[in-house]
C-alpha cells in the first residue's frame, strides 16, 4: 500500500468512532394502548398480549425497539377522556384504541397523534372515519359489522329455538353514538316485527348493574336473551355467561368468546383477529403512511358457534342444519 493512501485509511478509521458519536440515536416509538376495562382484568390483558404478540411478529420487541403506553379504566366509558388525554401529554408516536368507545375518546383528545382503533362497530355512523375507504383525519382501523349483523344474528336464535316469542335485549348506552344505537334498535324491532317476536329492553351502564337486568328479564318471563354489541359485555363475557345459567336464559351473542365461556350461540367477526391487525397498522403509519390514506379494514369471515352442552343443559335440542352450518361446535 502507498504511504498516501495508508495515511487516509488510518485517518478514516480514527475518524469512525467520532462519526458514530455524531450519529443521532434511533428514536424508539413509543405507542398508546387504551381500552375501557381496568389493566388488572384478565380479559384485558389477553387481549393486549395479543396485541403486543402481534407487533412481535413485525419485529418490534417491547422495551427495545417499541415501548408500549397501556391505559385503562374502571371499566366505565366516562374515564376514557381522561385516559386518553393522558397519552396525549406524554406525546405518544400512535394510540391503539381497543373498540369504539377508546377510539371516540382518542380522536376528542387529538387531532395530529395517529390513532388505529380495532373492533369498531359502525366507524362512519360513529363519526370516526369520513368513509371506511378513505377515512381522512387522523384516524383508521378495523371494523366487525357489529349493527349490520343484527337481523342474521336474530334469525339464527329463531331457528335455534322456533317456538320463542318473547326475547330481552340487553343493551350499553354510549357503547356506540346515538346514531348507530338507533339503527341497531330499528333493525331488531323491524325483524322482530317480521317474526312476531316481542321485545324486552333492559338497558345496563356498569357491570354493577348485570344482576339487576337479569333479575328484570327473568321476572318479565323472557324465553332468550339477545346481546347488543358492546366492549364492556366482552370484557365482562364470563359474567354476563354465568348470568344467564343462573337464571336460564338461552342468549344469542356476537363473538365466539362467549360461547367458549359457556354461552349458548354467537354469530360475528373474530374479535381477535381484528384487534391482532392493529398492529398492521401501526406499522405502516410508523414507515410512513398516514391514517386517512389507510382504508379501515373489514371481516371476510363470520363465526357461528354453538355450544351444545349449554343446549343440553337448557333442554335445547340444536336443529341438524344449524350444527351442519357452525363453524365452531363446543361439546
Amino acid at each position: 500500500m502507498r504511504r498516501r493512501d495508508f495515511i487516509t485509511v488510518l485517518g478514516a478509521a480514527a475518524a469512525l468512532p467520532f462519526a458514530a458519536r455524531a450519529q443521532p440515536a434511533a428514536k424508539i416509538p413509543r405507542i398508546g394502548l387504551l381500552v375501557n376495562g381496568s389493566l388488572e382484568q384478565p380479559d384485558v390483558r389477553v387481549g393486549f398480549d395479543i396485541v403486543r404478540q402481534a407487533f412481535a411478529e413485525l419485529g418490534y420487541v417491547a422495551g427495545k425497539n417499541i415501548v408500549f403506553e397501556p391505559r385503562g379504566t374502571d371499566g366505565t366509558i366516562d374515564q376514557l377522556p381522561a385516559a386518553a388525554s393522558e397519552l396525549v401529554g406524554l406525546k405518544v408516536d400512535v394510540i391503539v384504541a381497543m373498540a369504539t368507545p377508546a377510539g371516540r375518546a382518542a380522536q376528542h383528545a387529538t387531532s395530529t397523534i395517529p390513532i388505529v382503533v380495532g373492533s369498531m362497530g359502525d366507524p362512519v355512523q360513529d363519526g370516526l372515519v369520513a368513509s371506511l375507504s378513505r377515512p381522512g383525519g387522523n384516524l383508521t382501523g378495523t371494523t366487525f359489522l357489529g349493527p349490520e349483523l343484527v337481523p342474521k344474528r336474530l334469525a339464527l336464535l329463531k331457528e335455534l329455538m322456533p317456538s320463542i316469542s318473547k326475547i330481552a335485549v340487553l343493551w350499553h348506552p354510549g357503547a356506540f353514538s346515538e346514531q348507530t344505537t338507533s339503527g341497531m334498535l330499528k333493525q331488531v324491532t323491524d325483524t322482530a316485527d317480521s317474526r312476531d317476536l316481542r321485545l324486552q329492553l333492559a338497558e345496563v351502564r356498569s357491570p354493577d348493574e348485570f344482576e339487576r337486568a337479569f333479575s328484570d328479564m327473568a321476572n318479565a318471563h323472557a324465553d332468550a336473551l339477545f346481546e347488543f354489541p358492546s366492549p364492556m359485555f366482552y370484557q365482562e363475557r364470563k359474567r354476563l355467561v354465568d348470568l344467564a345459567a343462573k337464571y336460564r336464559l338461552p342468549a344469542m351473542y356476537n363473538a365466539r368468546e362467549f360461547v367458549e365461556v359457556g354461552g349458548l350461540i354467537s354469530y360475528g367477526a373474530n374479535i381477535p383477529d381484528l384487534n391482532r391487525r392493529t398492529a398492521t397498522y401501526v406499522d405502516k403509519i410508523l414507515k410512513g403512511a398516514k391514517p386517512s390514506d389507510i382504508p379501515v379494514e373489514q371481516p371476510t369471515k363470520f363465526e357461528l358457534a354453538v355450544n351444545r352442552t349449554t343446549a343440553k343443559a337448557l333442554g335445547i335440542d340444536v336443529p341438524p342444519a344449524l350444527l351442519a352450518t357452525a363453524d365452531a361446535v363446543i361439546e
